[in-house]
């Protein structure tokens, strides 16, 4: 048994609270376990200009870290005048992974702007991100349709992401503070509810893994995504 008693293919509880701000079109606070995460989606009329004429829309993301998210204040992005790379990968990674849900054509010239802020950290923040940023967007989306800012729903999978990794040699999903920072293998992993990969993201951070690992850590990944899906459905 783990720290807080879950076994090794067992995920954190999942809470979703929806509508947890008054103002965006989306807005979904997700906690997975001590690990909490403000999802906003924005409505904005308009796209960037490489799509202008087109007539599709576009899904960007943005991300942050609160100060005190983690166990020590941390200094805001802005106050030292850039984003780290950390920063600029995972809004990278977020924005990717919710492309993939939406038919963008459907959406018009309407751009989906995401903001997923980390209140407090515990390991998973990225994943967690995308998992409460998918909820908030399916919140905008009655929004719009609601509005007849569209004709038909764009989305056309729901998604969910779960990191995963080997500790002790022992294969694990959803994995805390403590057990990433000492890992020997690091994975971040995005699915459809077909069960299609959008995106794998791992690296040995030890001792290198096998194809035999990978497969038990993408196989026990997908077990633990499915059981994200029914918590997301409720």
């Amino acid at each position: 048994m783990r720290s807080d008693n879950r076994t090794n293919s067992q995920h954190r509880t999942i809470e979703i609270i929806r509508n947890y701000t008054c103002h965006a079109e989306g807005s979904v606070l997700i906690k997975c376990g001590q690990t909490h995460v403000l999802c906003n989606v924005s409505v904005i009329e308009g796209v960037p200009s490489f799509l202008k004429g087109q007539n599709q829309g576009w899904i960007t993301a943005e991300y942050g870290m609160l100060p005190r998210s983690t166990s020590s204040r941390m200094q805001r992005e802005a106050a030292r005048g850039k984003q780290s790379g950390r920063t600029q990968e995972i809004q990278r990674l977020i924005g990717r992974s919710l492309r993939a849900m939406i038919d963008l054509k459907k959406l018009g010239e309407i751009t989906l702007q995401i903001d997923c802020d980390v209140i407090q950290a515990d390991g998973g923040t990225r994943t967690a991100a995308i998992t409460g940023a998918a909820c908030a967007i399916e919140d905008a989306v009655d929004f719009m349709l609601e509005k007849k800012l569209i004709n038909e729903s764009p989305i056309i999978h729901k998604i969910a992401a779960i990191s995963a990794g080997i500790v002790n040699n022992e294969i694990m999903v959803d994995l805390d503070y403590n057990e990433d920072s000492g890992c020997e293998t690091d994975m971040n992993i995005i699915m459809t509810d077909n069960y299609k990969f959008i995106e794998i993201q791992g690296t040995a951070e030890g001792a290198p893994f096998s194809i035999e690992d990978l497969n038990h850590l993408l196989s026990m990944s997908q077990n633990a995504i499915t059981s994200i899906f029914e918590t997301v459905k409720k």
